[in-house]
């Protein structure tokens, strides 16, 4: 079975970087993120190379503003054509998430296009619980992603982005159709970086993780295909 809960993280800012990692990761990964760093520098051109070669597409732009004005931009987004999955900030609230997800699904159909998921951030996995009470936060975190997480799903999204920390008391709480997209995944032998909650990939996906989200993990290895293959073959042992 093709592994589509393997998404990879292009977080670089060039075409040909872009290329040359597909290139070496070839039929092992189907599935990548393309996040700020690399759309503002290239635009839609890593789009159109993406669906020319038959991967799916998780844009990472953590839309977060108005209402309208999300739900707006979510829709010339949407009109890019072939993305699988898009995402806004569960902080913006309620009416905000709405409306995003109600405008995306209308504009799908006036262009009868499949609507890509729509999910909402919660809380950035790079925070820790003394950063998060710095803010003025009086509860923990656990508590105010799983608080996100219920008020997207009312909202009308697909699902969250969390940290495998907090995945099985989401998925408890939203059922088994919510997707929970993790990042801060790393495997036994992979530098922290600037994550904080994070988990090993295996570990995730038995919270209750649909998919997990690796970058640095694959693309900084002396042998990226590899790394690529080994956090898949882990992945696989869990179904």
């Amino acid at each position: 079975m093709t592994e589509k809960r393997l998404i990879t993280a292009l977080d670089v800012h060039t075409m040909d970087e872009v290329k040359n990692l597909v290139e070496t990761l070839g039929t092992t990964v189907n599935y990548y993120k393309v996040g700020m760093e690399l759309f503002y520098s290239v635009g839609p051109q890593v789009i159109l190379y993406l669906k020319e070669q038959g991967k799916d597409i998780f844009l990472d732009l953590k839309l977060h503003d108005i209402p309208n004005t999300v739900a707006e931009g979510l829709c010339s987004l949407l009109r890019l054509g072939g993305i699988s999955m898009l995402n806004v900030h569960a902080s913006g609230g309620y009416t905000m998430m709405k409306a995003a997800a109600d405008r995306l699904h209308e504009e799908a159909a006036r262009l009868n296009l499949q609507p890509p998921k729509l999910i909402a951030v919660t809380i950035l996995t790079s925070l820790n619980q003394t950063e998060w009470q710095q803010m003025g936060h009086a509860d923990s975190i656990q508590e105010q992603v799983l608080r996100l997480a219920v008020l997207a799903q009312k909202a009308g999204l697909d699902g969250v982005v969390a940290s495998p920390q907090e995945a099985r008391s989401i998925r408890q709480t939203c059922g088994n159709d919510f997707l929970i997209v993790t990042p801060g995944i790393r495997p036994g032998n992979a530098a922290v970086n600037d994550q904080s909650r994070i988990a090993q990939p295996a570990a995730a996906l038995r919270n209750g993780a649909t998919h997990l989200v690796v970058g640095r993990p694959i693309r900084t290895a002396a042998q990226p295909r590899q790394a690529a293959e080994n956090i898949i073959k882990e992945m696989e042992t869990v179904q």
